[in-house]
């Protein structure tokens, strides 16, 4: 068997978001907001996923929206790419999802909770190595929760994860290891099996019950972010090489690092459309400034 990409949106919206999908996200939420304890007992997803055809870009910030039993609104999204300031988007929707619930004239009493959970596959927080990180509002010193708060936000980053098929215990293990790892089995492993909304999202994910229509959007949708990661690998190889090139042709230190810096600059370029200037600076070897000069161009 091979298995579709839980990564890509569409496949992502396929496993969690259609209609016979109401277990498998039951069971994925309870994993990665609650730890794994059955807290969720039922939900309704709202605007499930339907459609036989994708467009090849992503045209929503949110993959899976849900209400919960108890009134919380729940929006899922999966990101790949670490593109411009997508930590304030995250912010953005969250506040945009709890402030557009009141029609004009309601009371504020009407507000519910919700809950951002953000899946990404790059790292958003250098300095710390856990896979989940849980956002709420606090005093800044002492630390008490603020009352009533409203909004949470939740980030799995997945390549923060390493656990092997035999080191997986917990029903969050379980499932951040189907999110990073599913296209690379081959058969539902025997750790799995004892979880039934694990199986069915597995099935859903069999690439046999894809038409050919939605796996070429999905080939498509998968080269075309390979594409975009791959213009960093590339670019920085390239970067060095031509720097370190051009500074024997000029047989001076100050010609190797003048090379490298302009194929920097070329490199970063390519990237102000994909990544924020934080990460392009990283990437690079820039300053941020170099990035917001070149932005401004």
């Amino acid at each position: 068997m091979r298995f579709i990409n839980p990564k890509i949106e569409f496949a992502f919206k396929k496993i969690f978001g259609s209609n016979q999908s109401k277990p498998i996200l039951i069971s994925f939420l309870n994993a990665m907001i609650y730890d794994g304890n059955p807290t969720i007992t039922d939900l309704e997803i709202i605007d499930p996923y339907l459609a036989s055809r994708v467009q090849y870009l992503k045209d929503s910030y949110l993959d899976v929206k849900a209400r919960l039993a108890g009134g919380e609104t729940v929006i899922i999204e999966m990101q790949v790419l670490n593109v411009e300031s997508f930590a304030k988007r995250v912010v953005y929707n969250t506040a945009k999802t709890y402030s557009t619930q009141l029609i004009r004239g309601e009371g504020y009493f009407k507000l519910k909770p919700v809950i951002a959970l953000t899946i990404t596959d790059f790292e958003m927080f250098d300095n710390d190595r856990e896979v989940i990180s849980h956002f709420v509002f606090k005093e800044k010193k002492r630390l008490f929760e603020y009352p009533d708060p409203g909004m949470e936000m939740i980030f799995i980053e997945l390549p923060k994860f390493n656990k092997q098929l035999d080191r997986l215990e917990t029903l969050t293990d379980k499932w951040v290891y189907f999110m990073k790892n599913a296209p690379c089995l081959e058969v539902v492993p025997s750790t799995m099996e004892n979880v039934s909304e694990i199986q069915q999202a597995f099935a859903i994910a069999n690439e046999t019950n894809l038409n050919p229509e939605e796996l070429k959007d999905l080939e498509d949708r998968e080269r075309y972010i390979m594409d975009q990661q791959g213009i960093l690998r590339k670019g920085i190889e390239e970067g060095l090489a031509q720097g370190r090139e051009e500074g024997r042709e000029e047989g001076r230190e100050e010609g190797i690092a003048l090379g490298m810096r302009e194929k920097a600059l070329e490199i970063a370029r390519q990237l102000l459309n994909v990544l924020d200037n934080q990460t392009i600076s990283q990437t690079t070897g820039l300053s941020v400034e170099d990035i917001q000069s070149l932005r401004s161009e």
